[in-house]
């Protein structure tokens, strides 16, 4: 089917679509071959994104435990002061997996936790708490830079990222600073794991769909 203004706006509502055929008033296919790169440049994100997420959450989680001596790190949050307000992150998680009529075990709470949660965990609130163990899970990391903000910034960028893509929400105008993001990613990546980044690079069609999208907008 060859998709109209009309299709799409009933669809994804006209609010989300306006954006694209304000751009082109006068080129209604112009604004849906853009909308559609915009679907395109989301979808060669996915390795990456869901690499970053679960490489920090793991790099986290082998930080925690070893910290705490235990699985179940999380146990201490409620009794240690600065990281009380953790543990409702952690009651919503029990929650949900009993909800699923499930057992509550440390690995099912690890693997319910948010991106934002990790993330959370970088955060300034928790320096003095976490980041002396957390630190660890970067060793990658130029020991110059090896700071709790140089590691959160860029973490929080991502996690907005993620969720404007997840969200269905547009990205594809500025591609140059989509390309600036991914390359942060990779190199986030590689502060974990050395070896990680050339490995999503072979995986993923991130630059071949950035130059596609180019040539279909005429942005070469």
């Amino acid at each position: 089917m060859e998709p109209t203004k009309q299709f799409l706006e009933k669809v994804f509502s006209t609010k989300r679509m306006e954006r694209y055929f304000a751009l082109y008033p006068n080129d209604e296919a112009k604004a849906i071959r853009h909308y559609e790169c915009n679907l395109m440049l989301a979808e060669s994100l996915y390795v990456s994104l869901s690499v970053l997420e679960v490489t920090l959450r793991n790099a986290l989680c082998r930080e925690l435990e070893t910290m705490t001596g235990r699985e179940d790190w999380y146990a201490i949050f409620p009794t240690t002061p600065g990281l009380r307000s953790l543990n409702r992150y952690i009651t919503e998680a029990g929650q949900h997996i009993t909800a699923r009529n499930e057992q509550v075990t440390p690995s099912k709470i690890v693997a319910e936790m948010t991106l934002g949660f990790w993330v959370s965990l970088l955060n300034s609130e928790y320096e003095r708490t976490l980041w002396q163990a957390l630190r660890r899970a970067f060793p990658y990391m130029p020991r110059q830079e090896r700071q709790r903000r140089n590691v959160s910034a860029p973490l929080n960028t991502f996690r907005r990222f993620r969720n404007r893509i997840f969200h269905n929400e547009s990205i594809c105008w500025n591609l140059a600073r989509v390309e600036e993001i991914h390359a942060e990613m990779l190199m986030v990546i590689g502060w974990m794991n050395r070896d990680l980044p050339e490995w999503v690079a072979a995986q993923e069609r991130f630059e071949a769909v950035c130059a596609e999208i180019r040539k279909r907008l005429d942005w070469e």
